[in-house]
């Protein structure tokens, strides 16, 4: 599978993230896991609030025991700053230190390759996430960092405090939600797309400071799942003529117009289904043509000025 960078080393191009899986059985997730690593998928994603409480990595930590060799082979990032139980943010140096320390006995292990701040805080202090981060730094018990749903502005404001490089932003990013995309294409327009909701270009900002964009909900619209989905006709027909142009499952096709950009994004599958992860592994190398992207972006409802 196609790698990118990924701070000082490379990331294979998917990743398996791990939100739903506090119900499954040991059998389940095990061969979830299994079916990743086979096809080439050695990173992992979790969040604090995945499960509820840790709920997802005293699960995976259950089940998923690596030797140490393989270990090494494999990338677990998880994530903190998001505290449902009290409907707020919390960046503070005490919550991010004392989630990323109980992720890790969740886990099982003894260090998380990434660790992100899962949300804007919009009390944060730059400060207090440098504390943390030197110190989850200096005790190994994290070796790399960066964020999740921040605009360029909101990444310069941590960075002034924050001396370790701001390796990854976690972005949502579909056919059907793509306004970090579009919304640069219908710049200086009167179009309605052109209403800023990007971010103030956030990928080419990601690009320019080489820090990797993490796309979540590569198959969701605003309402649920578009594949196959009767409300997007148009889209569906598309891909699946797309589809079978190119031999593979619409799984794969959509994947593949995520990693056609030449930001080099990841995407993150959050599927349960190992037949989902197998379907969509092809996208990670499939040669999509420009032509055919843009296709796929008209299709979605997006408009060229």
């Amino acid at each position: 599978m196609r790698t990118v960078p990924l701070g000082t080393t490379t990331a294979p191009t998917l990743i398996l993230g791990l939100m739903r899986i506090v119900d499954k059985t040991d059998a389940e997730i095990r061969t979830l896991v299994d079916t990743a690593l086979d096809s080439g998928i050695t990173m992992f994603d979790h969040a604090d609030i995945y499960g509820t409480d840790h709920g997802c990595e005293s699960r995976f930590g259950d089940v998923v025991r690596f030797t140490p060799s393989e270990r090494e082979r494999v990338l677990i990032q998880s994530k903190a700053g998001i505290v449902p139980a009290a409907g707020m943010y919390d960046s503070s140096a005490e919550h991010l230190i004392s989630s990323a320390e109980a992720s890790l006995r969740a886990l099982r292990i003894d260090h998380l390759d990434v660790f992100l701040v899962h949300r804007p805080d919009a009390l944060v202090e730059p400060d207090e996430v440098a504390r943390a981060f030197d110190h989850l730094e200096s005790s190994g018990k994290v070796r790399a960092f960066g964020v999740s749903n921040h605009t360029p502005r909101q990444i310069d404001l941590l960075r002034a405090s924050v001396r370790q490089p701001l390796v990854v932003n976690q972005l949502q990013y579909s056919l059907l939600h793509a306004p970090i995309v579009a919304q640069g294409i219908a710049a200086n327009t009167y179009d309605a797309q052109a209403t800023v909701v990007d971010g103030g270009g956030v990928v080419e900002y990601c690009r320019i400071e080489g820090i990797t964009i993490q796309t979540w909900g590569p198959f969701q619209g605003p309402d649920g799942v578009f594949l196959g989905a009767p409300a997007y006709a148009e889209l569906n027909a598309v891909i699946s003529r797309l589809a079978a142009e190119y031999d593979v499952s619409a799984t794969a096709l959509v994947t593949a117009w995520t990693t056609r950009h030449p930001a080099g994004m990841q995407v993150v599958l959050g599927s349960t289904s190992p037949a989902r992860i197998r379907e969509a592994v092809p996208g990670a190398d499939l040669p999509l043509t420009r032509a055919h992207w843009y296709e796929l972006f008209r299709a979605a409802g997006h408009r060229l000025p």
